[in-house]
């Protein structure tokens, strides 16, 4: 009965961090978000739960396509593009190990995910106002 309180909980925690969240913090969680549902996914192998498995696994494919697909080619020149082809090797990844129940290609994604996070984590602030601003600019002028 508590445990259901506590998710209860931690589900309007995670909520209210979305709705205040800036594009780049939405980021940072989507990406959390992956490396957790990984590691639950690991987790469902070891124990041979294919459907809970099958399942992380499946939220993990669609939080890397969105990151994928909101990619601005245009504007990120080689870092966009480069990404978008890593993320999609993540994606074909993540397939391989749900057939292969792959322990060790699950492993592979999070080495190439973790510093992806890394070093958006570590992006300065003021460059992140430059960003929006630009954004801004952009989307007012359509």
């Amino acid at each position: 009965m508590a445990l259901k309180g506590i998710n209860a909980y931690k589900k309007d925690s995670l909520k209210q961090d979305i709705a205040s969240a800036d594009p780049h913090r939405l980021t940072l969680m989507l990406m959390q978000g992956s490396l957790d549902r990984i590691a639950y996914a690991k987790g469902c192998m070891e124990r041979k739960d294919f459907a809970g498995k099958a399942e992380h696994l499946s939220r993990v494919n669609a939080i890397l396509l969105n990151l994928r697909d909101t990619l601005d080619l245009d504007v990120g020149g080689d870092v966009a593009q480069n990404l978008y082809s890593l993320y999609e090797y993540m994606i074909t990844r993540l397939l391989d190990a749900n057939v292969q129940n792959s322990l060790q290609i699950l492993d592979e994604v999070i080495s190439l995910l973790l510093p992806i996070k890394m070093a958006w984590a570590s992006i300065p602030e003021d460059a992140k106002e430059e960003a929006y601003e630009i954004q801004r600019r952009k989307s007012h002028s359509m």
